[in-house]
């Protein structure tokens, strides 16, 4: 019955995730290109930023800590992870290959977890205090944040 629990409160952190997964591609589907560049007086990054980290600290969260490769490359985790801000405007084709990662990443995290591959994740303390001692809790993790981002996106779009 544990284990049942279990798959079930995990198949539910993963519904969340890809519900607000579809919100951000909404975003890049609607918000023109120069809106989502564009950083607001008194802000230090842009839509496309807060959406591109969501991506780079979800694969950070799962696979690095558990000493895997990530599914994005290294460029796009230096460019987006956690103290970058923007140095200047992202391309379409760039915006295209955010908006594929939205989906790709979450979809293979899933199926990897399903498959128990995350066995050797490194114990870590977030910014805000959270220690996460094992995928679950990143997992867990993971949706806050994106929600904390997805938060900082929609007070962006209230300025440009």
């Amino acid at each position: 019955m544990t284990i049942f629990i279990e798959n079930l409160k995990m198949h539910q952190t993963f519904a969340i995730t890809k519900t607000s997964r579809k919100a951000l591609s909404h975003f890049l589907d609607t918000i023109p290109l120069d809106k989502l560049n564009k950083i607001p007086e008194g802000f230090n990054n842009n839509i496309i930023w807060n959406i591109a980290h969501i991506i780079v600290v979800q694969q950070m969260l799962t696979y690095k800590l558990s000493g895997l490769p990530m599914l994005i490359s290294n460029e796009m985790t230096t460019k987006y992870m956690r103290g970058t801000k923007p140095s200047q405007d992202v391309m379409q084709v760039e915006i295209d290959e955010i908006q594929s990662h939205l989906f790709e990443t979450i979809i293979k995290t899933e199926n990897d977890y399903n498959d128990g591959i995350f066995q050797n994740f490194q114990e870590f303390t977030s910014l805000s205090g959270f220690t996460m001692r094992n995928i679950d809790d990143a997992l867990c993790f993971n949706y806050y944040h994106e929600a904390v981002h997805t938060g900082m996106i929609m007070s962006i779009m209230k300025f440009v």
